[in-house]
């Protein structure tokens, strides 16, 4: 289907086009679909002041299509939207800040990827992809401010979720803070849960083959432009790749 590339300050140069991408489905969704107008932008594009070079962007990258799905950690010990914006939603055990706590915010799947009336395999693999790189990293929790009835669906996906303190309404909303368990345990329950079995995760260092250049080159109508923005990569880019794998070059 698709593979959770981890975008950060040492890559993000690799992955321009897609963060772009990215910003706007983030705009598109939590704009435009969910209602929260107070992240409106005149561009299009939903960044606010966590969007730092210390985030890392959790992007599924499907060839040919692009980004499809996604989320976003960052460092507790940076400031984020719980200790900056939310901090009364720890009122009760206190902020949780370690070097190896990352709060987790802004998750989506681009609508073409759910299945209603059913569990969307892409969530699925946007989760494992979180949990496998937390498990790689040394991630050991994250902190969360969501909607209370993300409780129940973390619950059931092994992730352990602990409330932080009081439920704050927002909006016809009850906002909650809470914590989450990054445990193998956890990985295995979610993978069981959406019928995933194998790693969900890029490698960094692995670059598209050949047929995956070919089959989106051909979707896009031999558009190198084009196919390199639905790789997450720029032209230049591509065109070393297709250099590298024998490929004609326009």
């Amino acid at each position: 289907m698709f593979k959770i590339h981890a975008i950060h300050a040492g890559n993000r140069h690799l992955y321009e086009e897609a963060l772009e991408q990215h910003y706007r489905i983030r705009h598109d969704i939590y704009v435009g679909e969910r209602m929260w107008m107070e992240l409106e932008r005149p561009d299009g594009r939903e960044v606010d002041q966590f969007d730092t070079d210390k985030a890392v962007y959790l992007l599924g990258i499907e060839p040919g299509k692009g980004v499809v799905g996604g989320s976003l950690l960052v460092p507790t010990l940076e400031p984020h939207l719980m200790s900056d914006v939310f901090p009364e939603l720890a009122n009760k055990r206190g902020l949780p800040r370690a070097h190896d706590i990352f709060e987790w915010t802004r998750i989506f799947v681009v609508p073409a990827k759910r299945e209603a009336g059913r569990l969307s395999k892409a969530a699925g693999i946007v989760y494992c992809g979180i949990l496998e790189f937390c498990l790689s990293q040394g991630i050991r929790q994250l902190s969360v401010v969501c909607e209370d009835y993300w409780i129940p669906r973390l619950l059931a996906l092994g992730w352990n979720p602990v409330l932080l303190g009081d439920a704050l309404l927002k909006d016809g909303m009850a906002i909650v803070g809470i914590t989450c368990d990054m445990t193998e345990e956890a990985l295995a329950k979610t993978r069981s849960t959406y019928s995933i079995d194998d790693s969900v995760l890029a490698p960094e260092s692995e670059p598209p083959d050949r047929a995956t250049l070919e089959a989106t080159l051909a979707t896009h109508g031999g558009n190198v432009s084009t196919a390199a923005r639905a790789l997450g990569m720029h032209r230049p880019q591509l065109y070393r790749l297709m250099q590298r794998w024998g490929m004609k070059t326009p």
